[in-house]
């Protein structure tokens, strides 16, 4: 019975006071571990803000005992989809700047306004089906790779893979 109690303690909404001590506590931690994981001292301090934020939103739905836990789990994913973001839209200027050395104002226009149309659409599509996506497009993992790393069937990793390309061709589709 004590041992419910304790849980349900912890599980209290989170005050300013509780976050002010754990971002004090953990900030220059969370910051400097994504400045190791992406070597970009910006990106790091941007996702690492970030990460306290969402436990600011999150506060009524985390077990106070693992805040630490809990924020650095928030930071890492976050660093993470970044940086697949920032792969995609590497490989993507890469084959266009094959394609074209000259590059137009109304050119590099469209691949801002493309650019920013291609982040909202992968952000609408879920986070199971976008991992797959770029797992498969961004590090051009086979599909059988991909079910192997996720602990998921093949049959998993093909729906989750339609599921994105659909998302992708009707928000795109007629617009670029």
């Amino acid at each position: 019975m004590e041992n419910t109690e304790g849980t349900n303690r912890n599980r209290e909404k989170l005050t300013a006071q509780e976050f002010e001590r754990a971002f004090d506590l953990y900030y220059k931690n969370v910051r400097n571990f994504l400045y190791y994981k992406t070597s970009q001292s910006e990106l790091a301090e941007d996702v690492a803000q970030d990460a306290f934020v969402k436990l600011w939103e999150t506060r009524d739905k985390i077990d106070k005992s693992s805040i630490k836990a809990y924020v650095f789990t928030i930071a890492n994913n976050l660093a993470i989809n970044q940086l697949k973001r920032d792969q995609l839209k590497f490989k993507f200027l890469k084959l266009q700047g094959d394609k074209m050395d000259i590059k137009s104002p109304e050119y590099l226009l469209e691949m801002q306004e493309f650019d920013q149309k291609l982040q909202d659409t992968l952000a609408k599509v879920p986070d199971g089906a976008r991992e797959v996506f770029l797992m498969n497009r961004i590090d051009g993992l086979k599909y059988r790779e991909i079910a192997e790393m996720l602990g998921l069937s093949m049959k998993a990793v093909e729906k989750r893979m339609s599921r994105a390309l659909a998302i992708l061709r009707e928000e795109i589709k007629g617009k670029f």
